[in-house]
């Protein structure tokens, strides 16, 4: 195709609808006879239910129905443990969980029942730390169970040999907080049953099959009375999953009305429903030779899952072993607690637990680098696993262009001229600091399939629709299979269109995880679209009298090899192959899985069929009165494989650095008792526009053998440099190491007193 949409500078496929505000997400929906939702939570962290009056709210005229615990069934939700109730019944476990849900004839008589619900607590001791939690003799937060969640323990190699050939042992300890998604729409969901009896649910998520399974599970449904429609969602950032209770509760509601029903959280609400990033305190002990050699590793860590651990067991896994391939490491040992305290949930975010290693990794080779006297890109460029090795956990890295990132990186930030010139005299001190970090573009880990099925249906028009349960939550998946069915058919991208996701209509898809939906939906694209190519071949030979090797598609038309003449366009043959004896529809199906392995026992094995890696270098300017940390230039690079749309890439790549510059300077839930108390954006501190630079970010395209056109997955590795870049770069401007994020003006100021009184002791 003379102008292929792949490679080129993309515009997103629903961009106009989202701008012209066409698009429909969960919260636009109305239905007839909708009713609407609020939901009541608990005030306590840990608490016994004695009583629950809602007679009061069930007599408030256009009230439909007031339910708790006792009116949810019995079933228990969860990840991997079946542990939350839809609605607490007895005991609620934190401050914000669903006790009492109300569906009215409108939003305000939704509120007013709330509040004319009466309920009677008593307050029960509560766990606010993992320490508590796991002391000897603490009550379990779950009955019949301790405290821990999962655990984690591996050695490779010889660690105890490796440290004692190291040249330099050091070890620090890291710790980093919650982050709240910041998505622009809040959770939302409207459900109803059908005329058949069946729900139906739309909502905001990044995996309508995920949802549907939870929500049969939880409201004791069959799969196939289930119904889940993907909505145009505005951003999840892995907050939206399947953690969340609100289209659980939004069923529910509906299944007890027998009324369509729409529950969209207020902000305050999702801050205190959604599950934020995963707090880790990470022990990390690295042994290193003169010239930088990685020779032993050890890492401890303590997570904090809050009431119930939803995605936290993968999210903590991550953190645990991922950073260990980015490396050619001999010697290995890793041990990981996730402990259940009175708060409020964590899980899934965006770089999923490598955003809190590699804050502790990169730092901690920022500092050996300075003991030792080598620049730490040294470190990175001689310790850094190569194309075609095996990591120490089997991962086998079919392309890496981590090399060319770092290159690019140092090159933008003028590593050379600029770090190391610490300037003691002024007031506002100038520093810059690197970070390299990589990622999954896939993972075999939830089930033995990790694949992608796509269908493409071509009209009788010659314009092709797309089928896919992949969902797109803003980064473009609905472009990338656009891109490549019109790049193989030949069209233009505007002659494709991709039907939103819906379990009834969409083929099986695992969703918007683990970056993994360039890779195993693309390829699936690659092959729907040359079985439905290769169709319209073998037709148009049999119409023409041409030998099929004479043919070619070219431009949205069958033609002639040689000469380039027409033999058929694309709406000819899409009819044709309609009205003709034994005709049908053309419609195609491909599945690809990747050729990977989950992991085993040992937690070995190739769970992704490509690794994607990132590199980052900021400048940041230190006021050392006030200890405000300002990023004044920052560059990403992105190793993706092939760039589909370099358009999309750079911008998700700043997006994911806007989201770690707010992580290392600004966000942080302010939990007391348990309680969050800054749950809205006057209080909880994002990173606005005043607060970033002009970001800047690179591509490398290190064409990856197993990738859809040499591509994998991009923009999530982008999250992870970040804030270890910043906690370096604040290092190279004052002395000072902050290993306690997020990197506030107060912990600058007390670390350059303290470095004052050192100095003059």
């Amino acid at each position: 195709m003379s102008d292929s949409p792949l490679g080129r500078n993309t515009p997103q496929v629903n961009a106009r609808a989202k701008v012209t505000g066409r698009a429909q997400y969960a919260g636009d929906i109305q239905l007839p006879g909708m009713l609407h939702a609020k939901v009541l939570r608990s005030p306590h962290p840990h608490a016994r239910i004695r009583r629950i009056d809602t007679r009061a709210a069930r007599a408030l005229p256009g009230v439909k129905a007031v339910l708790t615990g006792g009116d949810a069934p019995d079933a228990l939700w969860g990840v991997h443990h079946k542990e939350r109730r839809i609605l607490a019944k007895e005991v609620v476990r934190f401050a914000g969980e669903e006790v009492v849900a109300v569906a009215a004839i409108s939003d305000e008589i939704a509120r007013d029942a709330l509040e004319l619900v009466k309920i009677d607590y008593e307050p029960l001791p509560a766990l606010f730390t993992p320490e508590a939690a796991l002391a000897e003799g603490a009550e379990g937060i779950h009955p019949g169970r301790n405290n821990v969640a999962h655990e984690i323990a591996f050695e490779r190699g010889s660690v105890d040999a490796g440290f004692a050939r190291a040249d330099l042992i050091h070890e620090a300890t890291y710790t980093t907080h919650a982050q709240y998604p910041g998505y622009l729409e809040p959770m939302a969901s409207v459900a109803r049953m059908d005329g058949d009896g069946r729900l139906q649910v739309w909502t905001s998520t990044q995996s309508v099959f995920l949802a549907r399974m939870r929500l049969a599970a939880a409201l004791e449904l069959p799969v196939s009375r289930t119904r889940v429609m993907q909505t145009t969602t505005g951003g999840g950032f892995g907050g939206k999953i399947v953690e969340d209770a609100n289209s659980l509760i939004a069923g529910l509601l509906a299944l007890k009305t027998g009324q369509p029903v729409r529950l969209v959280n207020n902000r305050l609400e999702d801050f205190l429903s959604a599950c934020s990033s995963l707090p880790e305190r990470i022990t990390l002990r690295l042994g290193m030779t003169r010239e930088g050699r990685i020779v032993a590793k050890e890492v401890t860590i303590l997570a904090d899952c809050g009431a119930y651990c939803g995605l936290s067991n993968e999210v903590m896994h991550v953190s645990a072993m991922r950073s260990d391939n980015m490396h050619r490491l001999e010697n290995v040992r890793s041990q990981a607690i996730l402990s259940y305290t009175h708060t409020p949930p964590h899980g899934a975010f965006r770089g999923f637990g490598g955003t809190q290693m590699l804050f502790a990794l990169n730092s901690h080779i920022d500092a050996m680098a300075e003991k030792l006297g080598l620049d730490p890109v040294e470190i990175h460029r001689r310790n850094a696993i190569r194309a075609g090795d095996t990591s120490i956990h089997g991962w086998e890295v079919g392309s890496t262009g981590l090399m060319e990132c770092l290159d690019q990186c140092i090159e933008a930030i003028r590593w050379e001229e600029k770090r190391g010139r610490r300037d003691r005299a002024g007031r506002r001190r100038r520093g810059v600091g690197l970070a390299a970090a990589m990622h999954v573009s896939g993972n075999r880990t939830i089930g033995n399939w990790d694949g992608s099925t796509v269908v493409v249906k071509l009209n009788e028009d010659g314009r092709a629709l797309i089928h896919s349960g992949e969902c797109d939550m803003g980064q473009g998946a609905m472009t990338m299979l656009s891109q490549v069915v019109a790049h193989e058919l030949t069209l233009p991208i505007e002659h494709t269109q991709v039907v939103p996701p819906d379990t009834d209509t969409s083929p099986f898809a695992i969703g918007s995880l683990a970056s993994r939906v360039t890779m195993s939906g693309g390829h699936a694209a690659i092959l729907a679209a040359r079985k439905a190519r290769a169709q319209l071949l073998t037709l148009a030979a049999e119409l023409s009298g041409h030998a099929e090797a004479t043919l070619a598609l070219v431009d949205g038309a069958v033609r002639l090899r040689d000469g380039n003449e027409v033999v058929a366009d694309l709406a000819t043959l899409a009819r044709q192959h309609i009205w003709r004896h034994g005709g049908e529809g053309l419609q195609v199906s491909a599945t690809w899985d990747p050729q990977t392995r989950m992991h085993d026992d040992d937690l070995y094995g190739n769970i992704a069929s490509a690794y994607s890696f990132a590199a980052q270098a900021v400048e940041v300017e230190v006021d050392t009165e006030t200890g405000r940390v300002e990023v004044v230039q920052s560059f990403v690079s992105d190793d993706c494989g092939k760039a589909f749309n370099p358009l999309a890439i750079h911008g998700q790549t700043n997006g994911a650095t806007v989201q770690a510059i707010g992580w290392a300077l600004f966000e942080q839930l302010q939990v007391e008792e348990g309680r969050i108390m800054n749950g809205n954006f006057a209080d909880y501190t994002l990173a606005t526009a005043d607060a970033v630079p002009l970001l800047a970010s690179g591509i490398v395209e290190s064409n990856d053998p197993k990738g859809p056109y040499g591509a994998k997955g991009a923009s999530e590795t982008a999250i992870l440099p970040g804030a270890a870049a910043i906690a370096n770069a604040v290092h190279d401007a004052v002395g000072v190491r902050i290993t306690d994020l997020p990197i506030t003006p107060e912990k600058v100021l007390a670390a350059l007193r303290a470095q004052e009184e050192t100095d003059h002791a």
